[in-house]
């Protein structure tokens, strides 16, 4: 009679059986058996404020919450206005090698129950992932859930979606007062149409758009009703061919855009504008009307020649620069500086470098910055195209000397036997004198066998002409850089590791 009336008062709470069987590693609900193995019954709980244990119950994780309201009375009620609701494949434990249409109608199920049966307290975090199904039906329970949620008081609402899935995001939902409230919206495969009607969004500080099909009148328009953005972010919007920021976004202090195929211009007048990052397959137009950007990520192809050549006018305060380019061009001498940079990392994936590619002219680069710290030279190379220092002996060029005071950690990456790469280790040994630390490291395996979560036990494999070259590289290192290296400087050179003894 106990347990049945335990399961009577359940169904009456609306508490999900699949949130509290979908930990895999429990054979029964807590609610059934304790760690005795006999019945139990509901707890009745502590004897605190009803307003303090709804506070303590709605900052536990939603599986958590469900499995507490199971085992103790007091918190049945404030289940069914838990404000933080996370819904993916797995809160619900659904089997991931099913049908994709059966996944999606099962999690389209279990998500509709919790839903319909929510007190009218509102939901403070909705985050939603839904699995892969792409069906016009799923949409529809979708529609409904974001009635239910979005409304005045919702902080966050993140929403991602199958790839390439045909749903238009009901953005009059956020004109009914929610506006007021959301402080974080992050959007994924769907399309997105803001019109100037919409908003303000007071309180929005942070802003994702991946994948979503907006374009720049659209987008222009959220953000000019989103004047206490803080941070931007927009991956694979592919329909944007022009991005403008407006002057009045005050308090933007972070900019980044990724594989944005179609774009062609970023314009940003945000004064605040502080860390810039951009990828893509080609090199756009930037107009960054601010001195305030310290923090640079750049990476398409010719980036650091772009960046040596334009950026210390418009952006002279730069401290921290990351370059990713894969194909480039020598980098030019000229008279411009970035005077306050302090670290430098340029990484190059030498699939797309020419064999005529200079890696001294680097030092052009170096002489630009003279409070650098730090530089980084992350070289890839599958097939080395340029002229080893083995077939070409000869005297090693000298470039002219270099005055570092701040200079103290240099590292290569991925060293290979190239004449100018030696010239450019010889360089900075010979001519940085505030060296402290110096590090060599022929090619590497992508994960190696001490990298955390590595299952193999041992490196993933490497072509073997990149360890054939890596034995070159190590050769070249202790010939020709390390006789020139100072006594006090600290020397690491990082050979490829013993796993790969039985490749070559």
């Amino acid at each position: 009679m106990r347990l049945k009336s335990m399961k009577r008062r359940r169904r009456q709470a609306q508490i999900p059986d699949e949130l509290i069987m979908s930990r895999s590693k429990r054979k029964v609900s807590p609610c059934q058996q304790d760690s005795q193995g006999s019945e139990t019954q509901m707890l009745s709980g502590p004897s605190l404020p009803e307003d303090i244990l709804w506070h303590i119950h709605s900052l536990l994780p939603m599986q958590d919450a469900a499995q507490a309201a199971c085992a103790c009375h007091a918190f049945l009620k404030s289940w069914r206005c838990h404000p933080n609701l996370t819904f993916d494949i797995k809160t619900f434990g659904l089997n991931v090698d099913a049908h994709e249409d059966h996944i999606a109608s099962e999690f389209c199920i279990k998500v509709d129950h919790i839903m319909k049966n929510r007190s009218d307290v509102g939901v403070k975090t909705l985050d939603i992932c839904m699995p892969c199904g792409r069906k016009a039906k799923y949409f529809r329970y979708l529609n409904s859930w974001l009635q239910i949620a979005v409304k005045p008081g919702i902080e966050k609402l993140s929403l991602l979606l199958p790839m390439e899935a045909k749903y238009e995001f009901p953005y009059s939902l956020l004109s009914n007062g929610s506006g007021d409230s959301i402080r974080y919206l992050r959007l994924a495969d769907c399309s997105f149409c803001p019109t100037a009607e919409l908003g303000p969004f007071r309180r929005l500080t942070k802003l994702y758009l991946s994948s979503v099909r907006i374009t720049e009148e659209g987008l222009g328009c959220f953000l000019s009703n989103s004047l206490a953005l803080q941070r931007l972010e927009i991956y694979n919007c592919i329909t944007l061919v022009s991005l403008k920021i407006p002057c009045t976004l005050q308090q933007l202090g972070y900019l980044e855009v990724s594989g944005c195929s179609r774009l062609k211009l970023i314009d940003s007048k945000a004064s605040t504008l502080s860390v810039f990052r951009y990828c893509g397959c080609s090199k756009i137009q930037l107009s960054i009307e601010t001195l305030q950007v310290k923090n640079l990520s750049l990476a398409f192809p010719n980036a650091v020649y772009y960046t040596r050549v334009k950026l210390p006018f418009s952006m002279p305060n730069l401290e921290i620069v990351t370059i990713y380019s894969c194909s480039e061009v020598s980098t030019p001498v000229l008279p411009s500086k970035f005077l306050h940079l302090r670290h430098l990392i340029i990484d190059l994936a030498g699939f797309g470098l020419s064999a005529a590619y200079d890696y001294l002219s680097l030092v052009s680069f170096l002489g630009a910055c003279p409070s650098l710290e730090t530089f980084v030279l992350k070289v890839k190379e599958e097939r080395m195209k340029h002229i080893s220092i083995f077939a070409d002996p000869s005297d090693l060029r000298k470039m002219k000397r270099q005055y570092h005071q701040n200079l103290k950690n240099v590292k290569f990456l991925g060293f290979i036997s190239a004449k100018s790469m030696v010239e450019l280790a010889c360089h900075v040994v010979e001519n940085i004198k505030s060296l402290e630390c110096l590090t060599l490291e022929a090619g590497q395996s992508d994960i190696s066998c001490s990298t955390p979560g590595n299952k193999l036990g041992r490196c993933t494999l490497v072509p073997r002409n990149v360890l054939v070259e890596a034995r070159r590289a190590i050769l070249a290192i202790r010939t020709y850089i390390v006789p020139k290296v100072p006594s006090t400087v600290k020397l690491h050179i990082v050979e490829p590791c013993s796993c790969h003894a039985g490749e070559f």
